[in-house]
């Protein structure tokens, strides 16, 4: 019962700062100019064409696509919920506290500096083990409905919310394929330091977020 307590008081903060530090480093990424991660080319587009911030188009398409996860059987947890309410609010704040910066040099560095911090963001919210973020667990749900590789069904779910996300005038660029190319990479070296003691990872949980 102590272990579990021990551990339960190392997972919670863990889960909360993995996901403030996530909707921070994609607020940099944004901040870079450079492009975004599919999903958030498809939120920067919805909040160009329909308004709102793009934080909040962040938590509004989580709820929505947690609301798929009924036909699919999926269910949520607790790190599930906190994804929906915590990353757009983190993102939003540092939006507002951080401004974008001059000359190309100074982009391509905060980019890299983004695109590290999601890594890491990823490892501590991933390893804290309180269940998918939404879009992961669409990915999963679709998974095993499907048979499908979860290789395949990730990249067309993430194949077609970029290419909705650029028609809506979202920002795709450099950035977007930086990010593709390095953010599993850096997750499988931030998961090993991050994952809570006791806690084996499957290999639905090491796919990232969201």
């Amino acid at each position: 019962m102590l272990g579990d307590t021990h551990a339960l008081g190392r997972r919670l903060p863990q889960l909360v700062v993995g996901l403030g530090l996530y909707g921070a480093s994609m607020a940099l990424m944004l901040r870079s100019g450079l492009g975004l991660d599919p999903w958030d080319v498809f939120h920067q587009g919805l909040q160009r064409v329909l308004g709102l911030t793009v934080g909040a188009w962040v938590t509004i398409c989580g709820a929505l696509v947690l609301l798929l996860w009924i036909p699919l059987r999926q269910r949520p947890g607790l790190g599930t919920v906190a994804n929906v309410l915590m990353i757009g609010a983190a993102m939003d704040l540092t939006l507002k506290l951080v401004s974008g910066p001059e000359g190309l040099s100074a982009r391509i560095a905060l980019m890299a500096t983004a695109i590290v911090l999601n890594g890491l963001a990823s490892g501590l919210y991933i390893g804290a083990r309180f269940g998918p973020g939404p879009r992961d667990g669409l990915m999963t749900g679709l998974h095993r409905r499907t048979g499908r590789s979860l290789r395949l069904v990730r990249t067309g779910i993430e194949v077609i919310v970029l290419a909705a996300g650029v028609l809506l005038g979202g920002t795709a660029g450099v950035g977007t394929v930086a990010y593709a190319l390095a953010i599993g990479p850096l997750v499988q070296l931030f998961l090993p330091w991050c994952t809570a003691p006791g806690l084996g990872m499957s290999p639905a949980q090491t796919s990232r977020k969201g």
